[in-house]
């Protein structure tokens, strides 16, 4: 059994696993990411100072700080770090700058 899920890469719970909550959590948080996706802005290089949980951006090409190597990924604040997920193809989104 593969660790994530094939299309979103959502972690999955193993049989043996301990803190099968954390996982859990993962996998909701990163739903509630994805799903009806609408980001800020996708021309922003650097985070924003004062991000608010579950503030959204796509990383702009170039980007800088925490961001640097993201090029092109979604952002995400989850209230206390940015994590970045890859879209496939075909995502939409909502750009609301």
């Amino acid at each position: 059994m593969s660790d994530t899920s094939p299309v979103l890469s959502l972690p999955l719970i193993q049989p043996s696993q301990a803190q099968k909550h954390v996982t859990h959590n993962e996998a909701l948080l990163l739903l509630d990411a994805a799903v009806q996706l609408a980001v800020a802005d996708r021309d922003r290089t650097s985070p924003p100072a004062l991000p608010e949980a579950g503030q959204r951006h796509i990383v702009a090409p170039g980007a800088t700080a925490e961001w640097a190597g993201q090029d092109g990924l979604l952002a995400l604040w989850d209230g206390g770090a940015w994590r970045f997920v890859t879209p496939l193809v075909g995502w939409r989104a909502e750009v609301l700058s």
